[in-house]
């Protein structure tokens, strides 16, 4: 339901609207071609490329570390017999090998993630002040660049190593809070969705294509080559950033007229005129914290799976480096997938079936947590049965790709005006899995045993379940008074 141009939506008949749109229908502005939809595409190659270079060490440190390195501490298992293709081409072995044991390795996949929680904070709050184009621009510049030079760290030491990808982490950190700050400027009420599920999986995209294209690089070239070619494609990216993207809608020199008074008169009544942050009503906020305990939980799994899933194809499926790579892709694709669709089915049902955001929310979370949960437990007791094994982690990630259109988002619902700063409090907290989670499950895998396995499952799955009630009972789709001035409580 649309309520009269100039009014807030009366919240007397307890009905959850949609926010005013103003007097433009969004039938009646084009989105082919459309500056927001244009956005949308260039920051989805962004988070493609973002991912990209996240990812690609997590497939090739597996070409990086002597076979034989510190058996007592990294084995492979022998329950499961070889698995690998008919085709016995010779692989390239020119590739530079490192003594790392399993802690190390641990050490070095979680090193990211101490840069990347460093700067999530005030990369929202940044982007709130002087916009998120450069913000986010530079970030994945400077993660692309600190790319080039991994291979160069790498030979000079593990320290040399985990110091640049704690600074490629330090880039990547602004980026989500800074996308969520512009999105507040440029994504209406009822194209939220839509808009941000497509930015954003790019990043799923991005492990899609960097996990089998890493592999094949290894396999057949040279592993330093994955981090040339990958960081050389962040740096031409940039330059088509900053040409085409403006921070708000009124600096867009393309933009048309209708576009942008229709996107403006959809926020009008939702945005803060508050020069100064409401730190303390925003830390105290319960919908706040919803969103971060399921943010933490969904991110535990999440990052567990994206750094160690090609360790666990090797180790205990024991699928060749060429396998490896295309199966380790093959959730991440169910991902991208699931959140293209969920983006488009969640708007569908607020604007035509007008079911309430919080709804909404809910409900994608919970199938997008509770689900993984589930099948990440199964694929911990099929055993060696490869296509089971394949395909409960497959069902897991790609239920996964709901919560992006549940809690996900949920940042722009309850506080647009501070989405970017709320995004890097959540993310500071989701950040932590990644930091710690690879290093616990390298710790609980030692002998690499099916067992162990289990038990790494087995705790992701119970963090996934209970971040999943833990919003049920608290989360909102409500604009905060807080986020408003503290005069009004909107309802989305």
């Amino acid at each position: 339901m649309q309520a009269p141009a100039g009014r807030e939506a009366e919240p007397e008949d307890g009905a959850d609207r949609t926010p005013l749109l103003g007097e433009s229908q969004p039938g009646t502005v084009p989105t082919c071609c459309s500056a927001r939809y244009n956005l949308a595409l260039l920051a989805f190659f962004g988070f493609f490329l973002l991912y990209a270079l996240r990812v690609n060490l997590s497939v090739a440190l597996v070409d990086m570390v002597e076979t034989n390195t510190s058996l007592a501490k990294n084995t492979t298992s022998k329950v499961c017999p070889e698995h690998s293709s008919a085709l016995n081409i010779p692989r390239n072995t020119t590739g530079k090998k490192y003594s790392w044991d399993a802690d190390t390795q641990g050490w070095i996949l979680g090193s990211f993630f101490y840069g990347y929680i460093i700067t999530q904070i005030p990369g929202g709050y940044f982007a709130r002040k002087i916009g998120g184009k450069l913000l986010l621009g530079f970030g994945i510049l400077g993660t692309a660049v600190f790319t080039l030079f991994t291979p160069l760290a790498a030979d000079l030491g593990v320290g040399y190593l985990i110091a640049v990808r704690a600074l490629e982490g330090l880039g990547e950190g602004v980026t989500f809070p800074a996308m969520h700050a512009m999105w507040s400027s440029w994504a209406p009420p009822l194209e939220r969705s839509k808009l941000l599920s497509i930015s954003y999986a790019g990043a799923q995209l991005g492990t899609v294509v960097s996990l089998p294209l890493s592999g094949l690089i290894c396999y057949y070239v040279n592993w330093i080559y994955v981090f040339y070619i990958f960081g050389a494609l962040g740096v031409f990216w940039f330059l088509f950033w900053i040409w085409l993207v403006s921070d708000t809608p009124e600096t867009h020199r393309r933009i048309s007229p209708i576009e942008r008074e229709y996107i403006l008169s959809s926020l009008k009544d939702q945005l803060s005129t508050q020069k100064s942050v409401p730190w303390e009503p925003m830390l105290k906020s319960v919908p706040l914290w919803a969103i971060v305990v399921a943010h933490f939980s969904y991110n535990w799994t999440f990052y567990t799976l994206l750094t160690l899933l090609p360790t666990y194809m090797k180790e205990i499926l024991r699928f060749d480096a060429q396998e490896n790579g295309f199966l380790s892709a093959l959730p991440y694709f169910g991902c991208w997938l699931c959140i293209i669709m969920s983006g488009q089915i969640a708007d569908y049902l607020r604007e035509k079936q007008n079911l309430s955001t919080v709804c909404v929310r809910k409900t994608f979370t919970i199938i997008g947590m509770i689900g993984p949960a589930v099948f990440l437990v199964a694929a911990g007791f099929i055993g060696c049965d490869y296509t089971l094994a394949v395909a409960f982690l497959t069902i897991s990630t790609t239920l996964g790709g709901f919560c992006t259109s549940g809690f996900g988002i949920n940042h722009l619902d309850i506080a647009p005006s501070y989405a970017g700063i709320l995004l890097g409090i959540t993310n500071s907290f989701a950040t932590i899995p990644g930091m710690v989670g690879p290093v616990i499950a390298k710790s609980l895998t030692h002998h690499n045993t099916v067992g162990e396995w289990q038990t790494v499952f087995y705790i992701a799955a119970s963090i996934n379940l209970f971040g999943a009630i833990f919003f049920a009972l608290f989360g909102s789709g409500e604009v905060q008074d807080w986020a408003v001035n503290g005069r009004h409580l909107h309802r989305n």
